[in-house]
């Protein structure tokens, strides 16, 4: 008898809605079945708003039951009646396979996500894991992987956007073998939970993807940086790291080559300031996480003084698939988005690098909920802008976002109805950029102090035109003359209002 396979999510979003009890009462019904059901926790679904999620086959369960035995009596019923290929959860909303949100993905970070345990590296293997390394280990050189990374025109999935190839093919020109590969997870953006939900729900795709480019620029050492605020994704990485080690994927020997490579997390505390690569660095060496000037760059010297390759997860687990696809299929790529915000149906999605803003949140999302009416879309958190509704059939891409004054930066994206006061949400992100800087330097440490002020005095229409003019100069000087990417984009919330909603700014003034 083939036994009827049970996907329930056990990513974070999930749990917090009781996705380990529903998970812990279904294995007990499975282990009393004959072999009828198995139960399997799998990593995020997409759909995060319908969770706890539960996945049968090709069919998507929104499990609204907050307590796990109704759902449990309903599948022993369907187990004594033989009929479990049949059952439906009581309850349970079926999210169809034609729903927008599933249809218009396409899903290659995410193409395990949901499919596998992410604690079993069988399941990883079997479905695919390890055999791009494995053949590049045995067939392939260093320098054809960077070519072939140069040829698929990846870019940094992390905010910069800087040509990966180019980045890999830097490291790779400096001489000697002790060089570093450093994986970028300090995603700290307001709604964004992109890297958290592969690192969650495939980590293997990770822990492959940095052993290639190890392998392709000549590696033996690399570094997990995460944020101590996602607990499930470095418990799941220690895990998979042990796992892998064991069976040969890292440490020494690597699938039966001479090749190593050795992995180790370092866990962040969580300031927003570390997702800057030269702050990154200090923190991994056990200093204050503050930036410093640049050049010389981490390609020349970074960690502990090393060449140091640093690219975030996202960028990290294209790779894989990248190669096993090769570099023409492969273009233009995909993006993995969280959709969050005033939007029907919210969660984690990956759809192709160009795919419209009004596809992502009106087709997807469904749009604004309760009968509103969508005024902008914010994108790259504190560091991008807000598009305007009237922009919406904006092709999601670095250039064309960059045009409106926004960024893709890292994937959050956060819906926002006509409710939204723009200059509210400025003061917000404003806020939050003046508690994560470092205080290096001035501008970024002073700076944001007074534009935050500037947008308060806005709030309580105690501003005078002057102070419209000064917040405006003030977000330049911020922006030309801030030590690093915090403080160079800290003004970009606040530009894309004047830009978009200046109107907003000058209701304010007497």
């Amino acid at each position: 008898m083939t036994p009827s396979d049970l996907r329930l999510c056990t990513a974070s979003s999930c749990r917090s809605r009781g996705s380990e009890a529903i998970r812990a009462r279904l294995e007990q019904v499975a282990a009393a079945s004959g072999g009828q059901v198995r139960v399997t926790g799998v990593g995020c679904l997409g759909p995060c708003s319908d969770g706890p999620l539960l996945a049968m086959g090709q069919r998507l369960f929104s499990l609204e039951a907050p307590h796990p035995e109704p759902l449990a009596r309903s599948l022993e019923q369907a187990v004594e009646q033989r009929r479990v290929d049949t059952w439906r959860p009581p309850g349970g909303p079926l999210i169809h396979a034609d729903d927008a949100f599933l249809r218009l993905q396409r899903r290659l970070v995410l193409e395990r996500c949901g499919a596998i345990d992410p604690e079993c590296l069988e399941a990883a293997l079997a479905h695919g894991s390890y055999q791009q390394l494995q053949q590049l280990l045995t067939q392939s050189s260093p320098a054809a992987v960077v070519d072939a990374v140069r040829r698929s025109g990846l870019r940094g999935r992390g905010g910069a956007g800087y040509p990966t190839g180019l980045k890999w093919a830097a490291v790779a020109a400096m001489a000697g073998d002790n060089k570093l590969v450093v994986c970028n997870a300090d995603e700290g953006d307001p709604g964004a939970f992109m890297d958290r939900t592969v690192m969650e729900g495939d980590p293997h795709r990770l822990l492959e993807g940095m052993a290639i480019a190890a392998f392709a620029i000549g590696a033996q050492r690399g570094f997990i940086y995460v944020r101590a605020d996602y607990p499930l994704a470095i418990a799941r990485l220690r895990r998979a790291i042990e796992a892998a080690q064991a069976r040969g994927w890292l440490g020494s020997a690597m699938g039966g080559t001479p090749f190593r490579f050795e992995v180790e997390i370092r866990v962040g505390a969580g300031a927003y300031v570390c997702g800057e690569e030269t702050a990154l660095i200090r923190s991994i060496e056990g200093g204050r996480g503050v930036p410093r000037p640049r050049p010389p760059y981490p390609a020349e010297r970074g960690a502990f003084g090393l060449p140091t390759l640093i690219n975030n997860v996202e960028t990290l687990a294209n790779v894989p698939v990248l190669l096993r696809l090769g570099p023409d299929a492969y273009r233009p790529g995909t993006k993995v988005f969280s959709l969050t915000g005033h939007v029907r149906r919210g969660g984690v999605l990956e759809v192709p690098m160009g795919t419209s803003l009004r596809t992502i949140v009106e087709e997807m999302g469904g749009g604004a909920p309760a009968g509103r009416s969508i005024k902008a879309v914010q994108t790259g958190g504190p560091s991008g802008g807000c598009v305007p509704a009237s922009h919406l059939d904006t092709p999601v891409d670095y250039e064309s976002l960059q045009a409106l004054g926004s960024t893709m930066g890292s994937g959050g994206m956060v819906v926002l109805d006509d409710t939204t006061d723009m200059v509210d949400l400025a003061a917000f992100f404003m806020a939050f950029c003046r508690d994560e800087s470092c205080g290096t330097c001035v501008p970024c440490r002073c700076g944001t102090v007074q534009l935050e002020h500037l947008l308060r005095k806005l709030l309580a229409q105690q501003a005078t035109r002057s102070d419209l003019e000064q917040l405006e100069g003030l977000c330049h000087t911020v922006q030309q003359a801030s030590l690093c990417g915090l403080g160079q984009n800290a003004p970009n919330p606040v530009l894309s209002v004047l830009r978009h909603f200046r109107s907003e700014l000058e209701q304010r003034l007497p």
